[in-house]
């Protein structure tokens, strides 16, 4: 009879032993005993916790042992034995005899900083396991859909990294590199430390999109925030910025399809009417300017992400990857009140913007690069008896936390949209209030927009000065 045929895969074992290391344990407990003041600090920096031990009188033990450093206390064989058995616990780890074997079988503190890295690893590979694990049990239970199980999976492992790393970074490290910064700046002269919009007058209040900086663009519908939001990001892929350095854009857009972006960016490039080209209206000049326009951007470093009804987490996961990928350097989110996170949506739509505006932040912060966020405001500005309906933070929909966590908060009006304004007649003045700046100046930044093409660009190419550079002398300082 032919051999009955092997299973492609082996079938996963439930009986494993966890990994772990007893002696590893003892180790680092040993080494506490022996000299608590500098082996505890060196678990708490590398993030130990009780749970990083395996054996449950381990456990028991480091956790009294941080407690009582903590508490300031004097740690040694006594002090510990009687703290234990105060506390109900010393027959819990096998009596003061246990105790006096962890210091006798380890002679010396010297190598606890290995014997922690060892606990630490285990530690990491039991956590992963669980996730795993955890993992698999939603694929067979959850009612949830597959890609809010993957993006969810993902976080959770995410997670891992970071509840097991984030030593600080030595005192001295943080000084010479951020003089490195300083130098920087001091030789190039340029002003602008971070990624150039593109836009001087935006450029002169921002020094550029700064690294981990979260920036709300906020307005009422109609006012051309995806079209600035875009502009910037074509101008960043491209490199025509200041310092002529071309960027990887991604671009998360909830409201409109990849191909109307595509389509609206070619058209505000060539300098044709969007609704012209839709209604058949093109000339053979234009045609030529739309062919030119498609071959400049498609040089461009620019991915976008079109998911409808994408989530915080589904979105950092993706964020990451394409970082991974790509090296992308700069994220434009349209919009904000697009997303969501199902955890906190049975607690309210202000709760759950808030998770989602914490998300973005902390998403900005771990990739280390600017987020740009589009965000709608309420009706509050037309609504107030004002002559120009001038929008304020508060006006920002859903949440005061997206206030809080963002570093700048531009809000972007037209004045002729409203004929009470005093500006109404202008119908190119488009006006950038940076409202909040949590490292520089706030103030009104004016821009010039073509509404056929929904392009944005300086006033100073229109006979309209652009604010002034930066200059010391404004500030009282000499030159030397």
């Amino acid at each position: 009879m032919p051999a009955q045929a092997k299973p492609a895969t082996a079938p996963l074992k439930s009986d494993r032993i966890p990994p772990y290391s007893a002696e590893a344990e003892r180790g680092v407990l040993g080494s506490a005993l022996l000299d608590a003041a500098r082996v505890i600090d060196l678990c708490v920096e590398r993030r130990l916790v009780p749970a990083s031990f395996h054996v449950p009188a381990h456990q028991t033990l480091y956790e009294v042992l941080v407690d009582m450093s903590n508490s300031g206390q004097v740690i040694d064989l006594l002090t510990v034995g009687d703290r234990l058995e105060s506390a109900n616990l010393i027959e819990q780890i096998g009596g003061r005899v246990f105790l006096v074997e962890l210091v006798d079988s380890t002679p010396t503190s010297a190598h606890a900083e290995y014997y922690i890295e060892i606990v630490r690893q285990k530690h990491l590979l039991r956590t992963i396991i669980d996730r795993a694990r955890a993992a698999i049990e939603s694929c067979y239970t959850s009612e949830e859909e597959a890609d809010e199980i993957l993006g969810q999976t993902e976080q959770n492992f995410f997670d891992i990294s970071e509840l097991t790393s984030g030593a600080m970074v030595p005192w001295e490290k943080l000084i010479r590199g951020t003089m490195v910064d300083i130098e920087t700046i001091f030789q190039e002269k340029k002003g602008i430390t971070g990624i150039p919009t593109g836009f001087a007058n935006i450029d002169n209040k921002l020094l550029g999109l700064q690294r981990s900086d979260m920036i709300i663009i906020a307005a009422r519908p109609s006012m051309g925030k995806t079209s600035l939001a875009m502009n910037i990001a074509e101008k960043v892929a491209l490199g025509e910025v200041s310092d002529r350095k071309a960027r990887p854009v991604a671009v998360f857009s909830l409201e409109m399809s990849a191909e109307q972006l595509v389509r609206r960016m070619i058209c505000c490039r060539a300098r044709v009417s969007s609704h012209k080209l839709s209604r058949g209206f093109i000339t053979q000049v234009n045609h030529g300017h739309l062919m030119q326009a498609a071959d400049s951007l498609m040089k461009a470093p620019m991915y976008i992400d079109d998911t409808a009804g994408l989530s915080a987490v589904e979105l950092r996961a993706r964020a990451r990857r394409l970082k991974k990928r790509f090296g992308i350097e700069l994220i434009v989110i349209d919009y904000l009140q697009l997303l969501n996170y199902p955890q906190f949506q049975r607690e309210g739509r202000q709760r759950e913007t808030q998770a989602i505006s914490g998300a973005v932040k902390a998403m900005a912060k771990e990739l280390k690069i600017p987020v740009i966020v589009l965000s709608q405001l309420s009706r509050a500005p037309e609504t107030r008896d004002t002559k120009s309906a001038v929008p304020k933070l508060s006006d920002l929909r859903d949440s005061g936390s997206i206030e809080q966590d963002a570093d700048v908060v531009a809000l972007l009006r037209r004045p002729c949209k409203y004929p009470q304004d005093e500006h109404f007649e202008d119908k190119t003045l488009s006006i950038l209030d940076i409202a909040k700046h949590r490292n520089g100046p706030t103030g009104e930044v004016q821009l010039h927009f073509e509404e056929d093409y929904t392009r944005f660009e300086d006033r100073s190419q229109h006979g309209v000065d652009a604010d002034e550079p930066f200059s010391p002398d404004e500030e009282g300082i000499e030159v030397p």
